[in-house]
């Protein structure tokens, strides 16, 4: 069982929830994917909850702050990007047409981050590690798998991020749109799909969770008091998916990758 301790530039390297009851997800979460978690100080009266999956940071999740509620945001997962400098990706985002929500900034000494708006409305964050790199697990069951935009235009979100990010666009052929994102190497880094017709919300990032069993997954995370949004449903040669609400109201998925 090994730990990753860095991510090439362009790797979704850390999930993390905002939600409206700290304590209920955590119980959600733990229990679904059975994640250990530990909380550190975050600010008065605050704390952060880092999951941990064989003593590995695998996610985390804190609780949505005042503003943020007043604003009208929902619980949701962010999902960071690696990057080498997040001052650059701020700025080179910017120039590419996407909104920095906010502005890099010191995490303590763990690393360097911002927030950023793209063209069409889907919220990312940058992450320039320093002491943490990220999570210390991907791909395995019950941790994070892949990273998938749903946007209002594919082919403008392909533009924007196969500029902002070493990733190239390749579209997949299938029955629906689907564009894959490819890193350096070739391996995959996310990908991206119109946003399904009838949805009203903006568009959106969503995790995918590896999971051993999808149905049996969904059998519990329905008793654990999420909604099944979609699923499963199997996708020849990539696996068996479902996307959940979670009891507090975030979207993610899980997905059983299929055996080749």
């Amino acid at each position: 069982m090994s730990t990753i301790t860095q991510h090439a530039p362009g790797t979704f390297c850390w999930p993390e929830l905002m939600t409206l009851d700290q304590e209920g997800a955590r119980k959600f979460y733990s229990a679904l994917f059975g994640w250990d978690s530990s909380d550190s100080p975050l600010g008065e009266g605050e704390t952060y909850t880092m999951f941990k999956l064989g003593g590995r940071d695998v996610a985390a999740l804190y609780t949505m702050r005042k503003e943020q509620r007043d604003e009208g945001v929902p619980p949701n997962w962010q999902s960071y990007v690696s990057v080498e400098n997040a001052d650059e990706a701020a700025q080179k985002a910017a120039s590419l047409g996407g909104t920095v929500l906010m502005a890099p900034f010191d995490v303590m000494e763990h690393g360097r981050m911002a927030v950023i708006r793209d063209p069409q409305g889907a919220v990312f964050c940058v992450w320039q590690a320093k002491k943490h790199a990220g999570v210390g697990v991907l791909n395995e069951p019950n941790a994070l798998v892949w990273t998938e935009l749903a946007t209002t235009d594919t082919q403008a979100a392909a533009k924007f991020y196969s500029a902002l990010f070493p990733w190239k666009a390749e579209p997949m052929q299938g029955p629906g749109e689907y564009t894959r994102f490819k890193r350096a190497d070739g391996s995959g880094a996310g990908g991206v799909m119109p946003l399904a017709p009838g949805q009203n919300m903006p568009p959106y990032w969503l995790p995918y969770f590896n999971v051993t069993d999808c149905a049996a997954t969904v059998e519990k995370g329905k008793s654990l008091g999420a909604r099944v949004i979609m699923g499963p449903h199997t996708v020849p040669t990539v696996g068996t998916f479902a996307i959940f609400m979670d009891p507090q109201g975030a979207a993610f998925a899980v997905i059983q990758p299929a055996t080749m």
